[in-house]
């Protein structure tokens, strides 16, 4: 299981959201890149960045971070928050990120994620599906979408998407565990690479979502608050 520690940037910062909500913040640290390194050097092998601005606003907002960021380290990056064009798509590309990971624009234009991949290949392109209650959330969690999670990841699997970031907003910042259940689901329905996001808060977690057979697995909060040592997970997670 790949393990991807999470970066999330709001105004060139490291911050942390409670359920992706953008009044309920905690800056960890004002260097990302800093940070990136740290995670590089306790093992990690993919870092996993949001720009939560940009995911607000509908266009690439820490673009000067994102490139201080791949500049530092030598592992590979994906980055979601704000791509809604294939000229989004070059410019995070030419920043040296390896994969960029859209979620709006593949509810709004499904056309769009079939031109991304026929341009770029299903190995740079990400669909990443945020549901709250099953149902799919759009525009940086502001507004929930009349979309099923699990039926729009099978529409995506059709266009050609190998690799889907599913994150339950319910359980993201929170600490509480992961949606197991509702992984599970994602996972056994669609045969793609799911990458479980939200609520993981220790080892124990990280066991649950591994036993469903996803691909990867996001940790956030549990890495700022020591809940989870990287270097630890990654000898029990990524190097079996």
């Amino acid at each position: 299981m790949q393990l991807y520690p999470a970066i999330d940037i709001r105004n060139g910062q490291c911050v942390r959201l409670r359920q992706g909500q953008f009044h309920d913040q905690e800056i960890y640290s004002n260097s990302p890149a800093k940070v990136a390194k740290q995670w590089e050097d306790q093992g990690a092998t993919f870092i996993h960045l949001v720009d939560l601005d940009g995911a607000l606003h509908g266009h690439g907002v820490n673009e000067d971070v994102i490139k201080e960021i791949t500049n530092t380290v030598s592992i590979p990056v994906q980055v979601g928050g704000g791509i809604r064009t294939i000229k989004d798509i070059e410019n995070k590309i030419n920043l040296g990120v390896n994969r960029v990971i859209i979620g709006t624009k593949a509810v709004e234009n499904p056309a769009f994620i079939k031109e991304a991949i026929s341009m770029f290949g299903a190995d740079r392109i990400v669909i990443g599906i945020d549901a709250k209650n099953g149902m799919v959330a759009i525009e940086g969690w502001e507004k929930i979408s009349s979309y099923n999670a699990v039926t729009l990841a099978i529409q995506m699997r059709e266009l050609g998407v190998k690799t889907i970031v599913y994150t339950d907003i319910a359980k993201d910042g929170m600490l509480q565990g992961p949606n197991v259940e509702c992984t599970k689901e994602m996972v056994d329905a669609t045969g793609l690479d799911i990458i479980a996001s939200g609520g993981v808060s220790s080892l124990k977690d990280l066991e649950s979502v591994n036993q469903v057979n996803v691909h990867g697995a996001i940790i956030g909060k549990a890495l700022y608050e020591n809940r989870i040592n990287l270097e630890e997970a990654i000898m029990l997670f990524e190097k079996k």
